[in-house]
């Protein structure tokens, strides 16, 4: 079950307002302002796999992941879906729905246990017309969103699998500073949701990738053992 804390005690708002103050969408405000906002958001735990909203709800805020990892799917009438992005710390998301008050565009779901800070649609409008500046920002975001969209569709009409595949691995890691194993909470089901192929397909990629050394596969877990390599395969065309 979800639980749903106000942000009232001092590690809770620390944990807040560090989160905030990474999250590109409010990089132009001040530390006082970045508390003021973190001092108004609830926190939301839930648990891998549980929901958060779905795609057609009524949305009335945006999240700011303060850990672990979220996925964010758009499903479609036979059941199938298409996954958008894995989000890991000091992310966002649900912003499209709580600019314009309606419904949500996709899918979220926790992919591991993760702890969510929630803002109202009303406190940040509240905040961005107080400080006007701030909706320069939050233009640049959008086109980010979109452009990194447009990145996506075209990966996965032009680009061949083992390509799509390092990609996908590689965006859905967290950046690491060294060389370490990267574990990634994912099946094979979702990777190929995520980069447009089949299980079969998938599977047979990581197979001769696991032979290789280049990742380790454990169930639904997904480790990246050799980043250089990954990295020189998604530069491939």
């Amino acid at each position: 079950m979800t639980r749903a804390v106000s942000v009232t005690d001092r590690t809770s708002l620390d944990i807040a307002r560090r989160s905030l103050a990474e999250c590109t969408l409010f990089r132009g405000l001040s530390d006082d302002e970045k508390e003021t906002l973190a001092a108004r958001a609830r926190l939301r735990r839930f648990e891998a796999g549980e929901t958060i909203f779905l795609m057609g709800s009524l949305g009335n805020s945006m999240m700011a992941v303060l850990s672990g990892d979220v996925r964010i799917s758009v499903p479609s009438a036979d059941g199938r879906e298409i996954v958008l992005a894995i989000l890991h710390e000091n992310e966002y998301f649900g912003e499209i729905a709580m600019l314009d008050g309606k419904e949500r565009t996709a899918d979220a779901r926790a992919l591991t246990s993760c702890m969510l800070a929630v803002l109202e649609r009303r406190d940040v409008l509240a905040l961005f017309e107080r400080h006007p500046g701030a909706w320069a920002r939050m233009v640049e975001v959008l086109c980010e969103r979109l452009r990194a969209t447009d990145r996506h569709v075209a990966e996965i009409a032009l680009l061949k699998l083992p390509t799509r595949l390092a990609k996908a691995l590689l965006r859905a890691a967290k950046a690491d500073s060294d060389d370490r194993p990267t574990a990634i909470p994912l099946s094979q089901r979702e990777l190929g949701a995520l980069v447009g192929a089949a299980r079969e397909s998938v599977n047979r990629c990581l197979r001769e990738w696991q032979r290789s050394g280049l990742v380790r596969v454990d169930g639904n877990i997904i480790t990246i053992l050799d980043r250089g390599t990954l990295e020189d395969l998604a530069h491939q065309d």
